[in-house]
């Protein structure tokens, strides 16, 4: 799509059509009203407001959010509007993939049923499919077919470590260098081939200990390592370093 348009609000018109329903509704609010707050989507219908927002941002849609005191209730509540022309994201228009059962399958052989950063292995539907590069910064690769080199399998709680992280760290390093290579080596991108993280000389691993046996073996370690004032991850280092000896 060229960059040719002079509004948030021309763009926004443009993919109308390609927009889910609930983000149809933000940007007629927004066009009709100039904004739409999270108290009237609630009376919309929508129990989760910035559910509906975040739709409109993810096909690369401006919004600016504006907190305001409610007329009815009093309390503070967030009010959007459209934001900036140059900060739209064209790259996002044609919204985020869906992705076939083929697809996942493909992942799950190649992860083998694995989250690819805590390594344990789960039931297929406990698995999400995640983007190496976030969808926020990169939108989705624009070949036909999925390639699944540029995504991975996570369980829920390693995909939220993910995003966190990369709001308080890649965001702030790797993705400003908007250098590609970068970016994909990180250990948020390619956890199991990763040079750096964040931008710093950092390596990581994520152990769980699964089934009586291996509970056992860490209760052990736990106890160890108390008696010696340490953590677990401590005193497995020293444990490492003495074999290495």
């Amino acid at each position: 799509m060229s960059e040719e348009f002079k509004s948030v609000k021309e763009f926004a018109q443009s993919i109308y059509g390609k927009l889910s329903k609930r983000a149809q509704v933000v940007v007629d609010e927004i066009i009709n009203n100039g904004v739409v707050t999270t108290e009237k989507l609630t009376q919309l219908g929508y129990e989760h407001p910035p559910r509906a927002v975040r739709d409109v941002r993810e096909s690369g849609i401006p919004l600016k959010t504006i907190m305001v005191k409610s007329k009815t209730t009093n309390r503070r509540m967030a009010s959007y509007a459209f934001g900036d022309v140059n900060s739209i994201q064209y790259f996002k228009s044609d919204g985020r993939r869906t992705f076939s059962k083929d697809f996942k399958r493909k992942l799950l052989i190649k992860q083998n049923s694995k989250c690819a950063i805590c390594g344990m292995k789960f039931d297929e539907n406990l698995l999400q499919i995640d983007h190496r590069i976030p969808y926020e910064y990169m939108g989705d690769p624009k070949s036909l077919s999925p390639d699944v080199h540029d995504f991975m399998l996570l369980c829920a709680e390693c995909n939220r470590k993910k995003d966190q992280a990369t709001k308080d760290g890649c965001s702030k390093n790797c993705f400003k260098t908007k250098d590609i290579n970068i970016i994909r080596s990180c250990y948020w991108a390619s956890p199991e081939n990763y040079t750096h993280i964040c931008m710093k000389p950092i390596r990581r691993t994520d152990l769980t200990w699964f089934g009586q046996d291996e509970v056992n073996s860490y209760d052990s370690l736990r106890k160890k390592a108390l008696s010696k004032g340490q953590t677990v991850p401590d005193l497995i280092k020293d444990i490492l370093r003495e074999s290495e000896d």
